[in-house]
């Protein structure tokens, strides 16, 4: 790309804490500064239904755009405000947060977004808090019920002509099996009105998974993953994102590079 990337993942995580995530993985902030540049309208609004760390806001508010998040735990929330008051001088410029429940969130965050952008639950694999309302707490047939009205309501926000952008990996059940959570998250985007229109593998870091996954394969087979799902969904008709969007530009040297 012509402009550089404002920082690099590195220089980003030594700012952030992910305690949302037990301080265990930072969202990665080269990933939001893709997404906000390639799917998101300059100044553009964008909204977060999942929003229990603060890598999404902070760099969105670095980029120029108004970043809602909403989320249930009133303690992340509050790290998240600290962490953009580090980072970001101008109160004004800071990321809006909102502690709730999102299957409130047109209540929460009523508006009409430019991009959807979080990274949801993945199901029971991390339980979050101890609030019934925390969809990491329930069933799998309560948690895809919860979900798929977050996404319906989220989708509903979102303005004509615009982008969904959701990082989701797979799970496995009590038996072993996937529960095909990028998949139905197609479907509940597809239902509620969005279609998916890019897909992309996040590698994420190998650390341990080599010792972690050894034993769980020698006996069950069950292979280890260094991945995530990007998927990116558009609402609308896609001969009018030259009208909505710049045109991408790329440093020559770049395109020389790829030929």
């Amino acid at each position: 790309m012509r402009s550089q990337p404002t920082a690099t993942l590195m220089e980003w995580a030594g700012g952030f804490d992910e305690a949302h995530h037990s301080g265990t993985s930072i969202f990665d902030p080269l990933l939001c500064e893709l997404v906000y540049r390639w799917f998101a309208p300059p100044g553009g609004m964008v909204l977060d239904p999942f929003a229990g760390g603060s890598v999404r806001g902070i760099v969105a508010a670095r980029l120029g755009l108004r970043y809602t998040g909403v989320d249930l735990s009133a303690r992340q929330l509050a790290a998240n405000e600290e962490q953009a008051r580090e980072l970001i001088a101008k109160r004004r410029d800071r990321p809006r947060w909102i502690e709730g429940d999102s299957r409130q969130i047109e209540r929460l965050a009523p508006g009409n977004y430019d991009l959807i952008f979080s990274c949801p639950p993945y199901a029971d694999l991390e339980q979050y808090s101890d609030d019934p309302a925390d969809i990491s707490n329930m069933s799998f047939a309560d948690f895809l019920s919860a979900y798929r009205a977050i996404i319906k309501a989220t989708t509903a926000m979102l303005k004509p002509d615009r982008f969904a952008v959701f990082v989701i990996g797979d799970v496995r059940d009590d038996r072993g099996f996937y529960r095909k959570l990028p998949w139905l998250t197609i479907e509940a985007f597809e239902n509620a009105g969005a279609r998916l229109y890019n897909e992309a593998v996040l590698i994420t870091a190998f650390g341990s998974l080599p010792i972690r996954a050894a034993r769980p394969f020698a006996k069950f087979r069950k292979l280890g993953k260094t991945h995530q799902n990007v998927l990116v969904f558009f609402k609308g008709d896609p001969a009018h994102i030259p009208a909505e969007f710049p045109e991408v530009q790329f440093d020559p040297a770049i395109i020389d590079s790829w030929t």
